[in-house]
């Protein structure tokens, strides 16, 4: 199983803070998964032309091409001005229509304000479900309260990375099996 943490931003620390939560616990917990954090600040992505995304080089490539090889990913965003960031979007953009068909979606969200719970709902889970990604429903929501001195220290927040990732697992495997077993109904 390949899985991809995504830490959508450039700036700050608490998204990726929040990954690094994520992924430790995904390595825990599915000891044989092949685990990938990705934290767009040490890449240098360009910016999406249309072209097919293995027609770009270098980083943007990578990251294009490691998110479309996961079975899995979760999606970490800050919230900057009530929005997930370009950074981000771009990410998206890079990809074709359907490059989330058949994966796994997780979602995790850092705010400095409760008042930005809604931005998975309205912005990042429409465009996962444009793109035919299984989105886990439950997101984990973090606000500045949540953190001190780059570290999480509500323990509800953990207990909700640790579910999120627990149900990421358990979906990637029950739609392999799915898809095993619908692939068998066409053998020969």
């Amino acid at each position: 199983m390949k899985i991809v943490a995504l830490s959508g931003s450039r700036v700050g620390s608490k998204t990726r803070t929040a990954m690094d939560y994520a992924v430790k616990a995904l390595a825990k917990k599915e000891t044989d998964a092949d685990i990938t954090l990705i934290d767009l600040a040490d890449y240098d992505i360009q910016f999406s032309d249309g072209r097919n995304y293995l027609e770009y080089e270098g980083d943007t490539k990578f990251v294009a091409q490691t998110v479309m090889e996961a079975d899995a990913i979760i999606f970490g965003t800050p919230v900057f001005q009530a929005s997930i960031p370009a950074t981000l979007k771009n990410i998206f953009d890079l990809l074709p229509e359907k490059a989330l068909r058949d994966k796994v979606a997780g979602i995790i969200v850092t705010a400095g304000s409760p008042k930005h719970y809604l931005i998975a709902e309205q912005q990042l889970k429409p465009i996962l479900a444009y793109m035919k990604a299984q989105i886990v429903q439950s997101y984990v929501f973090i606000d500045e309260r949540d953190f001190y001195q780059k570290e999480i220290i509500n323990e509800d927040i953990l207990v909700r990375i640790n579910r999120l990732v627990e149900d990421i697992v358990m979906l990637t495997e029950t739609y392999a099996k799915i898809r095993e077993a619908k692939a068998a109904v066409y053998e020969v």
